[in-house]
């Protein structure tokens, strides 16, 4: 049936000239794009977010949105190193499950990678607005928030700093990873800072009740739906990230080793860095005072009479936010760029630039497309929406894991999953309840938008795709 036609595992690194990306990348440069798009805004502003809808119990949260992500994490391993071809999941269910899933889990991308860099783009502009007031810099509020705020009309800092990172982009892929990995170093020093000095301020009293508002996702009287799983559902989204380094798998210099490398090691440090740091958050004040801020870790160290140190996390947010901003606009770019060279969307945006090695078009197009986005939207909204794309995004990795052990069980592995078979099966099932922990309204708009790419892809995709004309 030709709405489950597969690309075959043979041909799947073969691209024709003009539409080749080009490997520049070593496992360093891997680990500092997963760790830059790990340790972002889900540290930074959303253990706020978190903590109001869990209380102290994000600790919780915490955990399993980290062990859902560790069973995704060990399936993108195996399944990158075997298609070392740029896509991520839309390339893994292309070959794996058929044409109409891969459109599916591509358009997810999509939603995932554009709503994570408005998010992003959101959250650094409260940093950088916050670390302006520090020294008596105040950009009007009509400048610096999005419509659904009194008196806000755009928010400029979100769209200038979109376009300033898909600039760096374009310059090249090897060069703005490099100076991600500097940047890197900077928020993980800054990090570092916050649990020197907010630890030793742990309080059992913050930590009392410790799960006010139970497990399971329930709403409450002001209309908001709370809870560990509810806490654990939004706060995945400072979890994800790895999967942006599957993404630079066809500009990797030698993916069968460098992709496991920077898949597992980043997620296996970023776990280290959350878990002490939402320790030493939640120990140091109570979840109903910093759950309320746009900057939770600065407002934190200003609460202990760390003026200074706050203004050097919020310094420190403001320069290595980016990091977050280029790993995930990168990830949307090639998810663009692999989606249009199989000709499910226009082939212009499919051409790489001669002189640097990218995809210029399909980067501009993103970073038009998130600023836009960044310019109205608000923090909590877009993030629980990125998540519904992620799910759905793991959820067909961790089948494309157990389908291909299934069909292709010689085909060599330069890293195999332990345990595939309960890997595979434990990352759909965490991924599938978390979606269901997710607001209801998110769920719907997680359809409508999938309804909306299904009839793109009947009206365009399908009979455009390279592989039906083959």
């Amino acid at each position: 049936m030709s709405l489950l036609r597969r690309k075959s595992l043979d041909t799947v690194t073969v691209h024709e000239a003009g539409r080749q990306l080009i490997p520049t990348l070593s496992w360093p440069h891997l680990i500092a794009l997963g760790i830059g798009a790990i340790v972002g805004t889900g540290i930074y502003t959303l253990i706020g977010v978190g903590a109001n809808l869990a209380g102290p119990a994000v600790l919780i949260s915490f955990a399993i949105a980290g062990a859902v992500c560790a069973c995704a994490a060990l399936s993108y391993a195996e399944l990158s190193t075997m298609m070392p071809a740029a896509g991520s999941a839309y390339t893994y269910s292309y070959t794996a499950l058929g044409e109409v899933v891969a459109w599916v889990v591509g358009w997810s991308l999509i939603l995932e990678y554009s709503l994570v860099v408005s998010t992003v783009a959101v959250g650094w502009s409260g940093y950088a607005v916050g670390f302006l007031h520090g020294f008596g810099i105040d950009l009007p509020l009509m400048l610096t928030a999005g419509p659904h705020v009194e008196g806000g009309f755009i928010n400029l800092p979100a769209v200038l700093i979109t376009f300033l990172v898909a600039g760096m982009l374009m310059a090249g892929t090897k060069e703005s990873a490099t100076l991600n990995a500097v940047l890197v170093v900077i928020k993980i020093i800054a990090l570092t800072v916050f649990v020197a000095i907010a630890l030793p301020h742990f309080d059992t009293g913050h930590m009392e009740p410790f799960m006010p508002f139970g497990f399971v996702k329930s709403l409450g009287a002001d209309g908001v739906e709370r809870g560990v799983m509810a806490a654990a559902a939004i706060i995945f989204f400072a979890f994800y990230g790895f999967d942006a380094i599957s993404t630079a798998a066809e500009e990797t210099k030698k993916p069968e080793r460098d992709l496991a490398i920077g898949i597992i090691g980043s997620m296996v440090g970023c776990t280290i860095i959350y878990v002490l740091v939402a320790l030493a958050a939640v120990g140091a004040m109570s979840y109903t005072i910093f759950g309320q801020s746009a900057e939770p870790l600065a407002l934190i160290l200003r609460e202990l009479g760390s003026p200074g140190a706050a203004k050097w996390i919020g310094a420190a947010a403001v320069i290595a936010l980016p990091t977050v901003l280029l790993a995930f606009l990168y990830g949307q770019s090639r998810i663009f760029f692999v989606m249009s060279r199989d000709g499910l969307l226009p082939r212009g945006l499919s051409k790489v630039s001669a002189r640097t090695g990218t995809p210029v078009a399909t980067t501009l197009f993103t970073a038009v497309l998130v600023a836009a986005l960044a310019g109205v939207a608000r923090l909590d909204e877009i993030a629980a929406l990125a998540n519904a794309g992620t799910l759905a995004a793991f959820t067909a990795v961790g089948l494309c894991l157990v389908v291909l052990r299934k069909r292709e069980p010689n085909r060599v592995r330069k890293f195999r999953t332990p345990l595939a078979y309960v890997v595979g099966p434990l990352a759909m099932i965490g991924c599938v309840y978390l979606f269901f922990s997710l607001p209801s309204t998110t769920q719907l708009y997680f359809l409508g938008w999938n309804v909306l790419g299904l009839i793109a892809y009947f009206a365009y995709g399908r009979r455009n795709a390279v592989l039906g004309k083959r």
